[in-house]
C-alpha cells in the first residue's frame, strides 16, 4: 500500500476516536446540567414587565388610546 492510503486510514481512525470522546464529553454535560434544577436564571433581579419604546411624535399605542372622538369637518354640499 501506498503510504497515502496509510495516511488516510490513520486520519480516519484518528478522526473517528476523537469524534467518539468529544460525543461522550458532551453528552456528560449536557445530563448534569439536565438534572440540575436549582438554575435560577443569570443571577438578576427577574423584571416582566415590557420595555417603554419611545415612538415618534403623535404615534401612540393602541393600547393607550384614551378614546378621544375625533372631529370631522361637515361635508360641504
Amino acid at each position: 500500500m501506498s503510504s497515502l492510503v496509510i495516511d488516510l486510514i490513520l486520519c480516519g481512525v484518528a478522526y473517528v476516536v476523537l469524534i467518539y470522546f468529544v460525543a461522550t464529553l458532551t453528552k456528560a454535560r449536557i445530563n448534569r446540567n439536565r438534572n440540575n434544577n436549582d438554575d435560577d436564571g443569570d443571577g438578576g433581579v427577574e423584571d416582566f414587565t415590557p420595555p417603554k419604546i419611545d415612538l415618534p411624535p403623535g404615534i401612540i399605542w393602541p393600547t393607550d388610546d384614551i378614546g378621544k372622538p375625533t372631529k370631522t369637518s361637515p361635508l360641504e354640499a
